[in-house]
């Protein structure tokens, strides 16, 4: 089973990044779904339901092994899944640096679509 990464396909930011990390995954460990395909799908996600407010807010995903991350937590974690960025990953894993990382997210991605646009509809590929 692959990690499944929930992404927001209307942010450019977001889109951009899932593109330039598809490169990076050399060994085809991650899959990528938009947040809208959730939306629209909700029965094929029941996993994100309870998460269903914080979709757009906030990077998700669901590990092979079952666990759900969310914001900064994902980045960490998804960074650990591609061999390029593990000294990152390894680096965002400092004890403390949550307490920066977290609060650094959740501000940006806040601010996204003020800096990057919105793109009017979906954007997959």
């Amino acid at each position: 089973m692959k990690h499944l990464v929930f992404y927001d396909a209307e942010c450019p930011f977001c889109f951009n990044v899932k593109k330039i990390l598809q490169k990076l995954d050399w060994r085809g460990q991650v899959e990528w779904i938009a947040v809208q395909e959730v939306e629209n799908n909700p029965e094929a996600y029941p996993y994100m339901q309870y998460r269903h407010d914080l979709m757009y807010d906030e990077i998700h995903m669901l590990t092979a092994s079952g666990r759900l991350y969310s914001g900064f937590s994902t980045v960490r974690r998804l960074f650990l899944a591609l061999p390029i960025t593990i000294p990152l990953s390894l680096f965002l894993y400092l004890p403390f640096l949550d307490r920066i990382g977290s609060p650094l997210y959740k501000w940006f991605s806040t601010h996204r679509y003020e800096w990057f646009g919105r793109y009017p509809e979906p954007v997959y590929d």
